[in-house]
């Protein structure tokens, strides 16, 4: 068995230092330690596509005291973000984003290579950035306004949506643009258990590399004529198969955001439906036998 982590608390002592004497402020999301996104007084333009850096080869014992100031060397830091473990080291990468396309492309210039500590040289490159998810599972009634003011009110960073259907699809799915690689990874977290807690809607996200469809273009105007092939039976609890009235989301249960009559946007009904019992029988009135 590979033995425990432990921690350097001579760097734990100087990266707490640093914060004191410098007053910046980290904060912790999600298995992340952020500075910025942007920092107090930031007066630079927003940044856009190839403003991140990703950075690996990070001893596990360095922390924001030694990489913050050396990034920020090259040009003011947007935001940087260092990936934690539970016991309190890194994980041996983070992100840096500048205001610009070229201040990032220098950062690597310059610091790809870099020895941060005898044995340890950084590897600096271009980050991915991701921002784009696929939603599979919708049903086939879905409309692009809609679920575009839905994806809004559960989840931050949403810029467009893009349906699509065809051969090897089943219902609709679509294509989520977001602001950024942070909102479009934060999204993924929360939005299946969201679409099943809202609308008791089972659906499955993916990351999307490459998009398609064209942002705003409607889906194909179905035949009539062509007939559907036949669905093999679901679960009770399918998004094309509602679950009973006891379980549905009530106006009181959903996202304030969102409005009580958006589950049609996903097939569902509008409101939970209510029960009509039969009006109650007289009892049964006894025959008397003859005498």
């Amino acid at each position: 068995m590979n033995a425990p982590a432990v921690l350097n608390l001579e760097r734990v002592q100087a990266l707490e230092t640093w914060l004191r004497t410098t007053d910046i402020k980290l904060t912790q999301v999600n298995g992340q330690r952020k500075y910025g996104g942007p920092p107090e007084g930031w007066d630079g333009p927003t940044p856009g596509a190839r403003c991140e850096v990703f950075i690996s080869q990070i001893p596990r014992d360095a922390y924001e005291d030694l990489l913050i100031p050396l990034f920020s060397s090259v040009g003011p830091l947007w935001e940087f973000r260092l990936m934690m473990n539970f016991s309190g080291q890194n994980r041996g990468f983070a992100y840096a984003k500048y205001s610009s396309s070229s201040v990032a492309a220098d950062a690597i210039r310059l610091l790809h290579g870099f020895m941060l500590a005898p044995g340890f040289r950084l590897s600096v490159c271009h980050s991915t950035e991701k921002r784009h998810l696929c939603i599979e599972g919708l049903p086939a009634t879905t409309r692009q306004e809609d679920l575009l003011q839905v994806l809004r009110a559960l989840a931050e960073g949403v810029e467009r949506v893009s349906l699509k259907t065809g051969p090897g699809i089943e219902g609709v799915s679509a294509i989520v643009a977001f602001s950024s690689h942070h909102s479009a990874s934060m999204a993924k977290k929360i939005l299946m258990g969201a679409f099943k807690k809202q609308f008791a809607l089972i659906v499955s996200i993916k990351w999307q590399s490459t998009v398609k469809p064209s942002p705003g273009k409607p889906l194909p105007p179905r035949k009539p004529s062509k007939s559907l092939p036949a669905s093999p039976p679901k679960p009770p609890c399918h998004i094309l198969s509602p679950p009973p009235p006891s379980v549905l989301p009530t106006r009181s249960t959903r996202h304030p955001s969102i409005p009580p009559g958006f589950c049609r946007a996903v097939g569902g009904p509008t409101a939970p439906r209510s029960l009509t019992l039969p009006a109650p029988q007289p009892p049964p009135v006894p025959l008397r036998r003859g005498i």
